[in-house]
Parts: C-alpha cells; sequence; structure tokens
C-alpha cells in the first residue's frame, strides 16, 4: 500500500530526522489509494481529469521567513478559458464566452454542480456520501460553516511532514518555521476535486521557500536631485534618504526593539538609530561602501534552566536529602535586566556608491517682456535669465502650467552646451495672455534641479510690445513650491528626439522636443515657436 511519502514526495529524498510542525503529521501514514488514486506524471488520466482542458495550480509563497515566524502559502487554481467558480462552490461556463457550450442568457450551464445535492440532503441523512468526506488518512473533514461547499482537497508536505485542508478554487495556510532548519526547503501541494465515488486529481504544484536566521531586510534610497536612483550615484552636498523595510509578513517582529547601526563609509563614523528611515550627506566625491547591521531584541517565553548541584568540597559542604540521588535538580527561571527573555536576531545589507558633483540648486534671478516684430505680433516673448549651483547643466525642459501649477499646457526640452559659468537665458513664447506657472529644470547625466515662478503675460499688439509681466519669483512661494514639486516628481526624466529637417528650417533654434513630455503635455500643440535662439546666449 502507498504512504503520503510515496505520493507526495515529487521526486525528493525522504527526511528521516525532523523536529514535528503543529498541526502536521508524519508522511509515513498509509494512503488511502482507493478513494484518493495515485497517477504518475504522464499518466494519460490527467487529460481525462477535467473537463474542456487542464487544471493548473500555482503555489506562491511569502518567504524568505526569519526562523520563529510563520510562513504563507497561496494556492490558486486555473481553470480552462471560459470556466470559473461560482459562490456555491460549482464550475460554470462564462457567459458570453466562445468556448462551446455556450451559457445561455436565461440559464447557466454547468462545469460541474457539485452542490446541487446539498439544498436537499444534509449531513445526517446523506449516509451515502458519508464515507467520502474524509481526508486521504481517513481523518473527517471539518464541519465549519459552508464547508460541504469546499469541494477541493489540498494535501500539503514538506519536511517529511503533510497538512490537509479543503477549500475553493484558492486556499492560503501557514506554518510555524520555529522547528524547520535552516536553508531552502520543498513545498508540495496535491490537489483533488469532488467526484461521483471517489476523489480526482487535478493538479500538483511546488514552491520553494526558504527559512534564515538573518532579518530580512531591503534598503531603498532616495535624493531630491537624483536623476536615476537606481545607479547608485549620488550627488555630493545634498543629503540622500535611507528607507529600510524588513519583510515580516506575519508581524513576528512587532514586539521587538529594533535598532539601526550605519556606517557610510566616508569615515563619519557609526549612527545608530532606532528609527528605519534615516539621511545622510556626503561632503566628498568618491566610491563609498555603505554598511547597515538591523538588531532586532526579540520577547520569548522563558524556558525553564536544568542545574545540576556540584559535589560537596572541603570549602562547601552540602549534605543530601536522604530520599535523592547523588545529583540535585533545580528548575530557575532565566533573570535579565528587563525582568523578562528575550532572544537577539540580526540582518545586514552592504552596498557600494558613487558620489559626484551634481546640479543642486536652480535659480530664476530675472524675466524680461520682449518686443515683437510684425510676424510674432499674436505671441507674447519673455526673457528667462537662469543660474545654478553645482555641476554645469546639459539640458534645460520648460514646463508651462496653470496658475495652480498643477494643470501642465505644454513643455518644451533642449539640450545646452555650457563651458565656464552656469548663466543662461531661456526664451519663451505665450500664445495667450494670463497668468501662468512656468517651471524650468536644469539636468546633466546624473542630476537636475528645478526653479518655478508665477507669470502675468498681456497679449500682443501690432506696436510689438508687451507690458505687464509681473513676477512672483516662486520658489519659496507655496504654490510655486507644490507645484515644483509634483511636476518634478513626475517629470523627472527627459528622453529627447531629434526634429525634422523640414521643421528645423520653419523653426530657428528649435533642435529637440523630448518625446515624453510631447506626448503627455501637447499631442495636439499649436504652440508656433516655444522657444527662439534670436541671439547670442539665448536658448
Amino acid at each position: 500500500s502507498l504512504g503520503f511519502q510515496d505520493v507526495l514526495s515529487y521526486g525528493s529524498t525522504s527526511v528521516t530526522s525532523y523536529k514535528k510542525l503543529q498541526g502536521w503529521s508524519s508522511d509515513q501514514n498509509k494512503w488511502n489509494e482507493k478513494l484518493y488514486p495515485f497517477w504518475e506524471e504522464g499518466d494519460p488520466r490527467w487529460r481525462d481529469c477535467w473537463k474542456d482542458g487542464r487544471v493548473t495550480a500555482n503555489l506562491e509563497t511569502d518567504s524568505p521567513a526569519l526562523v520563529g515566524s510563520n510562513v504563507s502559502f497561496i494556492v490558486t487554481l486555473q481553470f480552462p478559458k471560459c470556466q470559473k467558480e461560482d459562490n456555491d462552490g460549482a464550475i460554470i461556463y462564462k457567459r458570453n464566452c466562445t468556448l462551446d457550450p455556450p451559457a445561455s442568457q436565461d440559464q447557466q450551464v454547468y462545469v460541474y454542480n457539485w452542490t446541487e445535492w446539498i439544498d436537499n440532503c444534509g449531513w445526517e441523512n446523506c449516509t451515502g456520501n458519508h464515507s467520502h468526506n474524509v481526508f486521504p488518512d481517513g481523518r473527517p473533514f471539518p464541519h465549519y460553516p459552508g464547508w460541504r461547499r469546499r469541494n477541493f482537497v489540498y494535501v500539503f508536505h514538506t519536511f517529511g511532514q503533510y497538512y490537509e485542508t479543503t477549500g475553493r478554487s484558492s486556499t492560503m495556510f501557514s506554518v510555524n518555521t520555529a522547528n524547520i532548519t535552516l536553508g531552502e526547503h520543498l513545498m508540495v501541494v496535491s490537489i483533488y476535486r469532488r467526484g461521483s465515488s471517489s476523489y480526482v486529481p487535478v493538479a500538483r504544484a511546488n514552491a520553494i521557500y526558504v527559512v534564515t536566521d538573518k532579518i530580512p531586510i531591503l534598503v531603498s534610497m532616495f535624493q531630491k536631485h537624483d536623476r536615476n536612483i537606481s545607479d547608485s550615484i549620488f550627488i555630493k552636498d545634498s543629503p540622500i534618504t535611507f528607507d529600510v523595510k524588513i519583510h515580516d509578513p506575519s508581524y513576528y517582529l512587532n514586539n521587538s526593539a529594533i535598532s539601526y547601526k550605519w556606517s557610510f563609509g566616508d569615515g563619519s563614523g557609526l549612527y545608530i538609530a532606532s528609527s528605519s528611515t534615516t539621511s545622510h550627506t556626503y561632503t566628498l566625491q568618491g566610491n563609498f561602501t555603505l554598511n547597515l547591521t538591523v538588531q532586532a531584541i526579540i520577547p520569548v517565553p522563558c524556558k525553564p534552566v536544568t542545574l545540576t548541584a556540584p559535589l560537596p568540597t572541603s570549602a562547601v559542604m552540602t549534605e543530601a536529602p536522604s530520599n535523592s540521588d547523588s545529583s540535585t535538580t533545580v528548575e530557575a527561571i532565566e533573570d535579565n535586566p528587563d525582568g523578562g527573555c528575550h532572544i537577539y536576531r540580526y540582518g545586514y545589507y552592504r552596498t557600494s556608491i558613487s558620489v559626484v558633483e551634481g546640479i543642486l540648486e536652480v535659480n530664476i534671478i530675472q524675466m524680461t517682456s520682449i518686443q515683437m516684430t510684425e510676424s510674432q505680433a499674436e505671441n507674447s516673448l519673455v526673457d528667462f535669465v537662469v543660474t545654478c549651483q553645482g555641476s554645469l547643466p546639459t539640458d534645460v525642459c520648460t514646463v508651462v502650467s496653470d496658475p495652480t501649477c498643477q494643470v501642465s499646457k505644454s513643455a518644451v526640452c533642449n539640450p545646452i552646451v555650457i563651458t565656464d559659468e552656469c548663466l543662461l537665458t531661456i526664451r519663451r513664447a505665450f500664445e495667450e495672455p494670463g497668468t501662468y506657472c512656468i517651471n524650468i529644470t536644469l539636468g546633466d547625466d546624473t542630476s537636475q534641479a528645478l526653479a518655478s515662478a508665477l507669470i502675468s503675460v498681456n497679449g500682443g499688439s501690432s506696436s510689438g510690445t508687451t507690458e505687464g509681466v509681473f513676477i512672483f519669483l516662486g520658489l519659496l512661494a507655496v504654490f510655486a513650491a507644490i507645484g515644483a514639486f509634483v511636476l518634478y516628481k513626475r517629470y523627472k526624466q527627459y528622453k529627447p528626439i531629434e526634429r525634422s529637417a523640414g521643421q528645423a528650417e520653419n523653426q530657428e533654434g528649435l533642435t529637440a522636443y523630448f518625446s515624453h513630455f510631447k506626448a503627455i503635455f501637447f499631442p495636439s500643440s499649436t504652440e508656433r515657436n516655444p522657444l527662439l535662439k534670436s541671439k547670442p546666449g539665448i536658448v
């Protein structure tokens, strides 16, 4: 006869020595092959075990799991096309599906109507089904609410033990890892469906899970002016925010005292924090190695400690009671300064980062209205004089929005060449009078910074003059600060594309748009001269 080990081993070697998992049973138990037939892979009966196709099972786990915590598994069944499980646990054909036989509008067509007998037959009256409502080891199904609508039987196997449960097309369970050895392990699940006289195999699945004594951690880094946070290149003299995420889906560490010890690799020494978020500013360029150690002090129940009394010596004389043997056993509780018992767990993170010069700040120092020619009379032109601190930029982008800095109207980007001083003039054309929020971003390969301002523009006239430029330098203003942050976060990356030769002839000086901005802001823009180069030094 078959045992659980024969059915569920899935090609893995048998585990002969293990600690018992709570609620699990030894795989040396006998398997009821008559009620739960076992098919090898490649058996032709697999092709006919389900109507209209093959069911597949997806087994997922939330490992790695810190030893002592719970590791969870989710099994989801994927039915053939046009099939789904209804609220009663029956399998039905989806309406308006192309697979034959189609479901009519007034009557549902069933794939498996397992629950049809439930309305007319209770547990006590269905003696014919009584012997079928048991697991492969003979134990009866638990009678919790709705148990009769759970038409699938799931049998899990790991570490020389098995666990049985009933469920619908998806089920989830957790197992404590305190008695599981460290390392990688295989979890196997076999799924059976209800049949007329026995249960029928429908799918198998397996997944690797990991139990570790190191706290699983993930560190994310953010820097305000960094253009690409995934390249591990950051900017000098600008704070970097480090955020530590501990992978603890079962909340095992909820009552633990957790500390974070940082070494940033720049000679600044060790920094110990109780918060998972910290920041650090590198003041030198170069390559640095970042090290983090996370410590968790986990409260645990105190276990009795067995002490053996020493034999009598010339200095200490102890007389044992007449009814005891030569050694005396004493039950003691571990005594810690905090009044309880605990264990220590650690997690480690190490990475290399590069620190370079970058663009730290952009300022709009002047805005000037420009007199226009007759051909440009319908546009209002404004020159923006911009400076920056840090490295020299290689591209400039301007985004024009509504006065709240929330709704973008247009955006234009250009490559620039600056060789000595970060000082440039950007000429911008406005087709309609009104108040606008303008954001100007200067960037290089690794960094970018933004400045914002509110501007009021009057319409063009035949005399070629524009009046009423009211300047509200907005980097410190509330509107501009909010708008700058929102637009900066949303449009951080730019991708230039070349303009055609015909367009270059018609619009002098406009050499490149960034396709990302063009697609989002003005797919059918009617702006005639958004950026002009009419004299040296003007972008």
